[in-house]
């Protein structure tokens, strides 16, 4: 089943859907969108440098986030800026940085349109094998950390006066979050991570009525989009990755319609 390039898209591209749905939810909920950005910048440093050193580039790429990661927390106990500053520096700079050494590399030809927008037509059975793995553990570690991660994004005075070590469980989060940002870079470029990490978070919020409901909807609006995205660029010959994102964001739009209450609709079918 696995021979056809575009059922492993598919699979790939679901993969990675189910672990990013549960993840955005926190992004969202604790207005993290900005660091999420921040962090997907940060992968094509990690590029950069995987292919000065002749690293592994999930392993570079991971590597770098969670550096990145653990600088701005050091720098926001520093008090010196404020977070979006902090962000918008670290955001730009790791990506500036990132492409200045890919400029000085003139030995090695490097398709910065397939790491900025993706190539999950080009997944291998390998990659597939990574990105489920990987999602799993993942996925797993959420289900550990839920209730301190959600306690702490009502209140983290509160939480850390349960004994939840709120602080701990976020520096646990921001490292899920940087290895999900290593397997997806491959699916839809490094520009359009965040994308799928908040737009089905942010469809399946209206249709919520617990945390654990929406990072359901979310996992599967994203599953929805990746596999409507990717018949949509078979169907119209458009790039993989951002029609993925369109697709996501048409489920956004529709998440947005009025939807009538049952009152209007029983005064209707009278």
């Amino acid at each position: 089943m696995l021979d056809d390039f575009f059922t492993r898209a598919i699979v790939a591209g679901v993969g990675i859907a189910l672990t990013t749905g549960p993840l955005g939810c926190f992004i969202v909920w604790r207005r993290m969108a900005y660091f999420g950005d921040t962090m997907a910048h940060s992968a094509l440093l990690g590029v950069a440098l995987s292919l000065l050193l002749n690293l592994n580039i999930m392993i570079a790429v991971f590597v770098v986030a969670t550096c990145v990661s653990l600088l701005l927390l050091l720098l926001q106990k520093a008090g010196t800026l404020s977070a979006d500053a902090l962000l918008g520096i670290l955001s730009h700079a790791s990506l500036s940085v990132g492409l200045v050494i890919l400029a000085f590399m003139t030995w090695v030809r490097v398709d910065l349109v397939s790491f900025l927008f993706g190539d999950i037509l080009a997944v291998s059975e390998a990659d597939i094998d990574i990105i489920w793995g990987g999602g799993i553990l993942v996925l797993l570690a959420l289900v550990y950390l839920w209730k301190p991660l959600i306690a702490a994004t009502v209140s983290e005075d509160l939480a850390e006066a349960e004994g939840m070590k709120p602080k701990q469980a976020r520096l646990i989060f921001m490292l899920l979050l940087a290895l999900v940002i290593a397997i997806a870079m491959k699916i839809v470029g490094i520009l359009l991570i965040t994308s799928l990490l908040i737009i089905p978070a942010a469809a399946a919020r209206r249709f919520s009525t617990s945390p654990e409901i929406m990072a359901v909807l979310a996992a599967v609006i994203g599953a929805v989009a990746v596999v409507g995205g990717l018949y949509g660029s078979l169907t119209f010959d458009t790039p993989s990755g951002p029609s993925i994102v369109v697709a996501a964001l048409a489920l956004f739009v529709l998440s947005l319609m009025p939807v009538p209450s049952r009152r209007h609709a029983g005064q209707e079918g009278r």
